[in-house]
């Protein structure tokens, strides 16, 4: 476990090279205190526009279209990986309550939509994250 990365994964580097080759500027992995109590901590922050970018991991983060559930030591991850899908529904209402865009983003979706996605969510689209199946990006409704 202690070989996961928290930050600078392959995905998110890559979505940060496009951005910042496209002029943008912003905040990698940045702490935001909200509530009282209440932190969150964005991959990507473009804290003048209140846009936070997620980049979630299909496994960590139980996509849809490729999560799966473990076959070993089951009574470990499944709690695990709800509790990851809980925290990331609390940070997308922490953050929408404090006046916050959030944009969730699976590795697997391709560089070119995921900087459309963060592109449309800076210049004020509708588009507040790319889940694959329509449905919430988290796996949750």
């Amino acid at each position: 476990m202690r070989a996961i990365r928290r930050a600078d994964t392959k995905p998110e580097l890559a979505l940060r090279s496009a951005l910042h080759r496209a002029g943008y500027r912003f905040r990698k992995d940045y702490r935001l205190d909200l509530d009282p109590g209440t932190r969150v901590r964005p991959d990507i922050a473009f804290t003048a526009r209140r846009v936070a970018v997620f980049v979630d991991g299909c496994f960590w983060h139980v996509c849809p279209e490729h999560g799966r559930n473990p076959a070993v030591n089951e009574w470990y991850w499944a709690p695990k990986l709800r509790r990851t899908m809980e925290r990331d529904r609390a940070a997308d209402a922490a953050l929408a309550a404090a006046g916050w865009r959030v944009v969730r983003i699976w590795e697997h979706v391709p560089l070119t939509d995921a900087v459309a996605a963060v592109t449309a969510a800076l210049t004020g689209g509708a588009a507040s994250d790319t889940a694959p199946d329509g449905g919430a990006p988290d796996g949750g409704e």
